[in-house]
């Protein structure tokens, strides 16, 4: 976990990696809680059966399951000590460029886009790359808004 000492150090690093995060493994219990929460259980996340027979040979992970990653990924990535308070203030385009199998290791990516004053802190726009293990092409691209307060 790479960690800054303080908000203003990140206004140097846009355009530059800010951190990595640890590896998260995406098993069935995970997939089928997500879709019990979400309602979402669509035959290709929660039937192993069925899904064997499916066009990616089992179970897959849904799109938004990678996405509410996102806090655990930069929690484990990065820290600003100083900031009295984070928010997800939203993002501006997500994309999921390739299936996340059952039993995937996904680890995410951040870079810096963003760094702008606002009343009372700063808002980030980080660019978030999130990989599957062994794989080239990421699972989830997304543009995260953030805002630390101070």
């Amino acid at each position: 976990m790479k960690t800054y000492q303080n908000v203003a150090e990140l206004k140097a690093l846009v355009g530059a990696p800010i951190g990595v995060s640890d590896w998260v493994t995406i098993d069935q219990t995970r997939i089928d809680q997500f879709a019990a929460v979400t309602g979402d259980d669509q035959w290709i996340h929660v039937d192993p059966a069925r899904a064997a027979a499916g066009m990616f040979g089992t179970t897959v992970a849904h799109g938004f399951l990678t996405l509410s990653l996102l806090p655990l990924f930069i929690r484990s990535s990065h820290r600003v000590n100083g900031a009295r308070m984070s928010v997800n203030y939203g993002l501006n385009r997500v994309r999921f460029p390739a299936p996340v199998p059952v039993n995937s290791r996904l680890r995410a990516h951040f870079k810096l886009l963003a760094f702008e004053p606002i009343e009372g802190g700063v808002q980030l726009i980080t660019e978030v790359s999130v990989e599957r293990e062994g794989q080239t092409k990421p699972v989830c691209v997304a543009e995260s808004v953030g805002r630390l307060y101070s």
